[in-house]
């Protein structure tokens, strides 16, 4: 099996909890090492690995595929140095802080035949899974409004200063909000238009930590919410059509599983409990049903696993540079309906 020779630009929390365990575990990589500013930490968990002392020095390396995993606000010029250097790339959501970045990204990898592609993990969560086949399974009927929460109760700020302070990749539209517009793309399309209401709920915030942001289709509407203050969590996943409505919890273990310090595997891995299970309320061959349906796996390693392909095989990047672009497009949609307190129409 060929081997892609990969790197981290960071060894943070995302670096070794998303990242590093999975392309440790695919046998189509070998983790070179990761560039560690301050804390070296990499080689306690991978001792053959480098611990690169700066950015020259990765995009020095033979590294074939590099993990643009740094801060949103390094999004860009990291990667454009990567694509530059005549690297492959993945990078971590926000794509990039704008549009326009996000389009000149898409365009110098594809004009120098690079892969490039954006690290939408949570299309592989095993909630999200259930839902995706749900709809296609066409249980609901046509769809007529969705509304996907990432809700979360934490009043504090955090320890992160790139988080707290005012800067364009900061606030909580750049952090959960691509996962939200990431996945109701994916599954609906573009919008037609936008409606969002952007806020600052927390005592001594200064960046955004609530939005509540309404995509409008010709025949559907879909209402994306994210906030700290939900003490008691709404369904994760909330889905009307014409013959039926399906109530998913969030129920994916990845994350918490991997910041336990537990390894993936290609079995058991991401299996959700019992109790997290859907509810599908709905008409199927001609009777009222109402009743759980059994989640599906969930596993980050199948994203990495698409990232191999598309470099080894020339096929498409698992999330690719355009649906970024997209995602981007809405949020930028979304800062100025906020700002103007109007509909803004999708071009």
């Amino acid at each position: 099996m060929q081997k892609i020779k990969t790197a981290l630009l960071s060894y943070g929390m995302s670096g070794k909890v998303f990242h590093a365990p999975f392309i440790a575990l695919h046998p189509g990589f070998e983790l070179l090492g990761s560039w560690e500013r301050t804390k070296k930490l990499i080689q306690e968990d991978y001792p053959s690995v480098t611990s690169y002392p700066s950015l020259e020095s990765v995009l020095e390396s033979d590294a074939e595929l590099i993990i643009v995993n740094t801060p949103v606000g390094t999004h860009f010029e990291y990667a454009k140095k990567v694509l530059l250097a005549g690297k492959h790339a993945v990078v971590e959501k926000a794509f990039t802080t704008t549009l326009a970045e996000a389009k000149e990204l898409t365009d110098l990898a594809k004009a120098k035949g690079l892969k490039l592609a954006v690290f939408q993990n949570r299309r592989w969560d095993s909630d999200f899974k259930t839902v995706q086949k749900i709809l296609n399974e066409n249980s609901l009927g046509e769809i007529v409004e969705a509304e996907f929460h990432f809700d979360r109760y934490n009043p504090l700020l955090s320890p992160k200063i790139h988080k707290e302070t005012a800067n364009f990749g900061a606030g909580i539209l750049k952090d959960l909000g691509p996962h939200l517009i990431d996945q109701a793309l994916f599954l609906f399309g573009m919008p037609k238009s936008v409606f969002a209401d952007i806020r600052i709920t927390r005592e001594h915030s200064i960046v955004d930590d609530y939005i509540d942001i309404l995509l409008l289709y010709s025949d559907k509407r879909v209402r994306l919410k994210a906030g700290f203050f939900v003490r008691e969590p709404n369904p994760s996943f909330v889905l009307h059509g014409k013959k039926g409505s399906f109530l998913k919890p969030r129920g994916d273990v990845q994350e918490d599983e991997l910041k336990l310090g537990k390894k993936p595997n290609l079995t058991t891995w991401g299996a959700e409990p019992k109790d997290k299970e859907g509810l599908l309320h709905t008409e199927k061959n001609g009777a009222i049903i109402r009743e759980k349906i059994p989640t599906l796996q969930g596993n980050y390693y199948d994203y990495f696993d698409a990232v191999y392909q598309s470099i080894t095989q020339n096929l498409p990047e698992p999330v690719t540079g355009q649906e970024g672009t997209n995602v981007m497009q809405i949020i930028e949609a979304a800062i100025q309906s906020n700002t103007e307190q109007k509909v803004i129409t999708i071009g």
